[in-house]
């Protein structure tokens, strides 16, 4: 009995160790080939280096304790279009709803980057000549409103920010304050950028942007986060309603953020008459057309001064254009659930005409229905498209869009800058240090939108933010991921040299996720998982990793791979196709084919045979294929004769040598 049962336990060892050394992996020819592919560094396990929190849960929503602190402004400003002078009485309502109690706050002063000293000066490689420079803000007072008592504070000004001391901290969890802030600052001319104004045929055009101190923000991942505004490097702002005036001369037209609250006070009959149809009308209808810019009649009062009243609610930012010169359009806007908006332009009669801003108003309706149908609603009650030099800017419910822009050109930068309502100003990241989540992401909107405008009218999406050379994208971008000089897209907004901007920023994020949605997850996972993120937190601040969880959780996948290669390295993809040969030289037994991936990143990818009766068959490997393989050798099931073989057929993939994708079959 001892010897049999000897046996069976030597028996049951051998065959559980021959068991275990068919799953082991098998030495195999394709180890001799060469790679630079090391699949441990792609796919290690480690990618997300801390746990969800109670504020920002692991599945990349807000967790059950998140808080943000909210802000409410009231701005009473008028323009001195003499002195080219704003000033304005400001007041900020400051709600914290964090857990700390905070003594001092921080406020942004972008307005000081025109000083001679600011620090943007020296920033890049372009600083502005003698005569391109402000004093910036002249901050008259900084006082509390305790109701019937305003007291003086201190504050300390700081390059484009400012610090308000105290007397006592503001208590957490819904301490609130008042402040007043009285302040003034000369407009910059066309040196500017998104702050100027210029000269047309019937008069200056204003553009008024970032023109009051806003609060910066404070959240649980830096505090008060204060960065200086040095230019590339966009907004980060809290959310809040925004209340405010503006008193200039009375032939001048305001184009705002949010909804005018007087009309009767600035307009004539004749434009709030068509105002009105223009709200129901899917036409441009013209509110002030060319000939009336230069008849008095078309205001309401002829000399002296008139103050514009807006208000926009649940938003972080206004600004508005002003102008004597301006044309002025609208028509309606359709959107899910029954909801209407009204999109309108305002543009000099240098810009009029259907093959340039004629068609503006279009464009940015038809924008805003697709984002709206396909993405979240548009929220707030008007957009504006505004032609001026800033040349493509926006802000919440505007937009500066080129006077000169015509055709292609105006409805690319109009969908992108009206594009940016849903990033940033819905879903409200941050631009300073996270420029893709803003600048990519709408670049990646903006190429479907271009898709279903007018069926294709300026499709396909190819100009300065994608594709430039017109391309294919999966090239183009190609030259970018191997220059060893370019940042990688987890790169602060002003490190971002300029000559990497819109590849690194722009271009590179956006393509990365059509090859999620078309190449990894599919269009229902990607769309679904995307239009989670954007739900789970509009009118929040989501980080980068929030987006990465969300779309892990949302599409079923773990994509840290893709994080890793595509976001935080510039690791290139070249995947060879080394042999092709029939199963034992016999067509009805299949392929056998070998693909090597000779690069760092990776990607699931489909081969195509092309068979001698003209038909195709396609075989689709998942990103799984390179979990644990440089190479793999795999057979294509066939029963007639073909004549090659091709790797990623339809060039989907950034592939770095397309040259060896393609080999006859043996």
């Amino acid at each position: 009995m001892k010897f049999r049962a000897t046996c069976i336990i030597l028996l049951s060892i051998f065959v559980i160790t021959a068991h275990a050394q068919r799953r082991r992996r098998r030495t195999s020819t394709n180890d001799t080939i060469t790679s630079n592919y090391e699949p441990a560094e792609l796919f290690s396990p480690m990618f997300y280096k801390d746990k969800g929190t109670e504020f920002h849960s692991a599945s990349g929503a807000p967790g059950p304790k998140y808080w943000q602190n909210r802000v409410d402004y009231s701005l009473d400003a008028a323009i001195d279009t003499v002195s080219k002078t704003l000033t304005c009485t400001e007041k900020i309502t400051y709600t914290n709803n964090s857990p700390d109690a905070l003594p001092f706050l921080w406020l942004q002063l972008d307005q000081n980057t025109y000083k001679p000293d600011a620090r943007s000066n020296f920033a890049t490689g372009f600083s502005p000549s003698p005569n391109q420079h402000t004093n910036g803000y002249e901050i008259a007072a900084v006082m509390i409103n305790r109701g019937d008592v305003m007291q003086h504070v201190d504050f300390v000004v700081s390059d484009t920010r400012m610090q308000i001391r105290l007397p006592k901290p503001i208590i957490p969890n819904g301490g609130g304050i008042t402040l007043i802030i009285k302040y003034k600052y000369v407009i910059p001319g066309n040196f500017g950028g998104r702050n100027d104004f210029f000269d047309t045929k019937n008069g200056k055009v204003y553009e008024i942007a970032q023109w009051f101190p806003r609060m910066c923000v404070y959240d649980d991942s830096h505090g008060w986060d204060t960065l200086p505004f040095l230019g590339p490097g966009e907004f980060y702002l809290e959310y809040g309603d925004i209340d405010y005036k503006v008193t200039l001369p009375s032939d001048m037209i305001i184009g705002g953020s949010g909804e005018l609250l007087n009309p009767a006070e600035v307009l004539t009959a004749k434009q709030i008459a068509r105002l009105n149809e223009a709200r129901n009308s899917d036409k441009t209808i013209m509110i002030r057309n060319a000939d009336e810019v230069t008849q008095a009649s078309s205001r309401p009062k002829t000399g002296g001064t008139l103050t514009w009243h807006f208000r926009m609610n649940n938003t972080r930012d206004v600004a508005f254009g002003a102008s004597r010169a301006y044309i002025w359009d609208a028509a309606r806007v359709n959107l899910p659930g029954g909801k209407k908006s009204l999109a309108m332009s305002v543009y000099p009669v240098e810009s009029e005409g259907n093959e340039a801003w004629g068609r503006a108003t279009e464009y940015l309706k038809k924008s805003m229905e697709y984002f709206s149908e396909k993405w979240f609603v548009y929220p707030y009650p008007v957009a504006v498209n505004e032609a001026g030099i800033a040349g493509g800017m926006e802000y919440p419910g505007i937009v500066f869009d080129g006077y000169t822009d015509k055709g292609g050109e105006l409805y690319w930068v109009t969908a992108h800058e009206i594009g940016h309502n849903w990033f940033p100003m819905i879903v409200g990241s941050n631009e300073r240090r996270y420029a893709f989540m803003d600048e990519g992401f709408n670049t990646f909107i903006d190429i479907y939108a271009a898709d279903a405008f007018n069926h294709g009218e300026f499709a396909p999406k190819r100009d300065g933010e994608y594709a430039p050379d017109k391309g294919n994208p999966a090239d183009e971008i190609v030259p970018t991921i191997a220059d060893p000089n370019a940042p990688i897209i987890i790169t602060a907004a002003d490190a971002v040299p300029e000559k990497y901007r819109h590849p690194i920023e722009y271009y590179k994020p956006a393509f990365g996720l059509v090859l999620l949605r078309e190449q990894i997850l599919g269009t229902d996972r990607f769309d679904y998982a995307f239009r989670n993120y954007i739900r789970n937190w509009a009118y929040k601040h989501p980080q980068p990793e929030d987006f990465f969880r969300s779309m892990d959780n949302g599409g079923g996948e773990d994509l840290s791979w893709f994080w890793n290669g595509w976001f935080y390295h510039n690791w290139s993809l070249e995947l060879a196709l080394i042999d092709a040969k029939y199963v034992n030289n016999d067509p009805k037994q299949g392929i056998q084919v070998t693909v090597a991936n000779k690069e760092q990143m990776a990607m699931p990818f489909a081969v195509e045979v092309k068979l001698k009766d003209g038909t195709k068959k396609r075989m689709n490997l998942p990103v799984e294929t390179w979990l644990q393989n440089k190479a793999i050798t795999f057979v294509i099931p066939t029963t007639t004769e073909a004549e090659s073989v091709t790797v990623d057929p339809d060039a989907a993939l950034p592939d770095m040598n397309r040259k060896n994708n393609t080999m006859a079959v043996k």
